[in-house]
């Protein structure tokens, strides 16, 4: 029988793999429960997300006994933007000269490995839409910080980084493979949780070969494709050249699936053009006068909308779904 699950539950499942910490953890999950339908369909996921609800709120009992320490809470980086994008890749694979290309942050880009010791957010523009771009330390075989996982597993896009510019890229990515596959969150072509272990999350990712501008980068590209073969989606960029960065920009927004909704009050002729707010596609009105202020959510009353779905200055109500570059009006 099939799940069902309802729009609620789906959203509260991604609230949860974007969580930051066990008492944000414990609140999706108990919304999960809730708006899990309840048959023979969903028994196995039910138990499941009771068992977790158990373990996060001893998690919980147990953490307030101890003292935390700056190593011990992880990294805690604050969601900007559109979306939130996560490079990984082995040393020197040029994740810090990509993030250097793409925003205004300026980390230290050095061609010796471990460059980049903590994680470093920047925003990269596409258009009119600011979208969070977070460059981590390199992985090996010997090396990942286990905190960096929970940056994989709330990312929505992963950018993992292979150095065509090096001999060993092909064993420097299998180490990064497998060390994703050894554990709970995972690499994979697209974005969710697994049914059947509701602990287990797969975010989707985007192999970038860099340093396509190596003279012996084609036959490092066929060597990985012989030993090591990549079955996501890939794109070949140089950073330092700036080839191939305007089809990386493309892709993560069209895979981040937001619409723009630019807003104005209703005593102004013009939208504020400048600063678009993002939702995700098939939301409503409702979630996004959640983003502009709780307040405006509580008292919207309806809105009018200028688009290509409705007349210009329609009256509609907060179940209304924009379409992307609408401009709406909220009356409250």
């Amino acid at each position: 029988m099939p799940a069902n699950l309802t729009p609620q539950y789906r959203k509260a499942e991604q609230a949860y793999r974007q969580a930051t910490s066990p008492q944000e953890e414990l609140d999706c999950l108990e919304i999960m429960l809730r708006e899990i339908p309840k048959h023979k369909g969903t028994d196995k996921l039910q138990s499941d997300l009771k068992q977790k609800i158990s373990k996060v709120k001893n998690d919980i009992s147990d953490g307030a006994k101890k003292p935390t320490s700056d190593a011990q809470s992880g990294f805690k980086i604050p969601h900007q933007g559109a979306g939130r994008v996560v490079l990984i890749g082995p040393p020197n694979s040029g994740k810090s000269q990509f993030l250097t290309a793409v925003t205004r942050a300026t980390p230290e880009v050095a061609d010796y490995p471990f460059t980049t010791r903590d994680p470093i957010p920047g925003m990269m523009a596409f258009e009119d839409v600011m979208i969070q771009v977070i460059d981590t330390p390199p992985i090996t075989n010997d090396v990942m910080d286990q905190n960096m996982v929970n940056l994989v597993r709330g990312a929505d896009i992963v950018l993992l980084f292979i150095d065509l510019g090096n001999d060993d890229c092909a064993e420097d990515i299998a180490a990064i493979l497998d060390r994703f596959n050894d554990g709970k969150t995972r690499l994979a072509n697209d974005t969710y949780l697994d049914e059947e272990d509701i602990g287990r999350s797969y975010t989707r990712t985007y192999a970038i070969y860099n340093k396509t501008d190596d003279s012996d980068s084609a036959g490092r590209r066929e060597w990985i494709n012989e030993v090591c073969p990549i079955a996501f989606k890939s794109f070949d960029i140089s950073a330092t050249t700036g080839t191939g960065l305007d089809e990386v920009r493309d892709a993560v927004f069209r895979a981040l699936d937001v619409v723009r909704v630019y807003t104005k009050m209703p005593t102004q002729k013009e939208a504020n053009f400048d600063k678009p707010f993002t939702i995700k596609r098939g939301e409503t009105l409702v979630e996004l006068s959640q983003l502009i202020h709780k307040d405006v959510a509580e008292s919207f009353k309806f809105a009018k909308v200028w688009g290509i779905n409705v007349h210009d200055g329609t009256q509609v109500k907060g179940d209304y779904v924009p379409a992307d570059k609408d401009i709406v009006e909220i009356h409250c």
